[in-house]
């Protein structure tokens, strides 16, 4: 049986001045059906009510991200692509672009995966779409959850377009035959396990942890300023750049040893009701948290 980790909160003099709230999706911000908690609505307008930026910063899609938020992103700076690619109302901040060769290599390795009979698929993620040549129903399942622009071609490598990251998706485990895989390029690259079934290869200085600390570079805010919420290894460098940062209580064991807190679960509406009861917002139906 496992044992939830208990949660812990930062002292009230903590969080007098926060200016920034970063927060991943899959497993932090959406809950068990993947969809936005229904009171982030009110909370994001008194957020920016008191000038706090909420930032989402996840391997999805600039695209899917934008569309996911609708209206109510309009003005929200977002972190797509696992921090390759920074944008704030459409308008781009930062971008990080793999090499071609590097490319070419990871997409060679994860066809030799799957030619020796492993049950992967690489996304290739560019900045104009990202681009898939595993055209079967499962597979689209799990790619068009996270990416809304997605062509379907003969061939990755074909493809005209700036490439931010290579994604893998493994109906396995990631981390025991993708990550053995890539292994050659950890040492030049950011070979990231963003979730049970995915890996994706980056720059080498590229992670969410280095988009946050562009944002905070870019509207003058400091690392004591800022809130970070994460739950998977992709989001560890995103925790260590923020002064007050939370592992949710269903995180991976890694990333509830590297946060300086533990929030509720996903399932229970962990961000918000984390945001609102440190920031004294109060949003109706909304559960306080348990007192320090």
């Amino acid at each position: 049986m496992t044992v939830a980790p208990a949660l812990s909160l930062p002292a009230p003099d903590e969080v007098a001045d926060v200016r920034l709230v970063a927060v991943d999706m899959d497993g932090t911000l959406l809950d068990a059906d993947h969809e936005l908690p229904q009171a982030l609505g009110p909370l994001l307008e008194e957020l920016a009510r008191r000038d706090v930026l909420f930032c989402p910063a996840s391997g999805r899609q600039y695209a899917n991200l934008a569309a996911r938020f609708g209206d109510a992103g309009a003005d929200l700076p977002f972190i797509a692509e696992n921090g390759a690619y920074v944008a704030r109302g459409g308008r781009e901040i930062s971008s990080d672009v793999l090499e071609r060769d590097v490319v070419l290599q990871v997409v060679s390795a994860v066809r030799g995966l799957a030619g020796s009979g492993a049950d992967v698929g690489v996304v290739v993620c560019g900045k104009r779409s990202a681009y898939v040549e595993r055209r079967d129903a499962a597979f689209r399942t799990e790619a068009d959850r996270y990416y809304t622009l997605l062509t379907v071609v003969d061939d990755v490598l074909a493809v005209d377009d700036d490439v931010l990251k290579v994604a893998v998706f493994d109906f396995a485990s990631a981390e025991d035959t993708v990550v053995p895989a890539l292994q050659a390029f950890r040492s030049t690259h950011q070979v990231v396990v963003s979730g049970a079934h995915w890996v994706d290869v980056l720059g080498a200085t590229t992670h969410k942890g280095a988009a946050v600390r562009r944002l905070q570079e870019a509207y003058g805010i400091t690392p004591a300023q800022t809130m970070a919420f994460g739950d998977y290894l992709n989001d560890v460098e995103m925790l260590e750049a923020a002064g007050l940062s939370f592992a949710m209580a269903n995180a991976h064991p890694e990333v509830l040893s590297r946060a300086r807190f533990v929030a509720p679960p996903h399932t229970d509406d962990g961000v918000v009701r984390t945001v609102a009861g440190l920031l004294g917002i109060d949003l109706p139906g909304v559960a306080p948290l348990p007192d320090r």
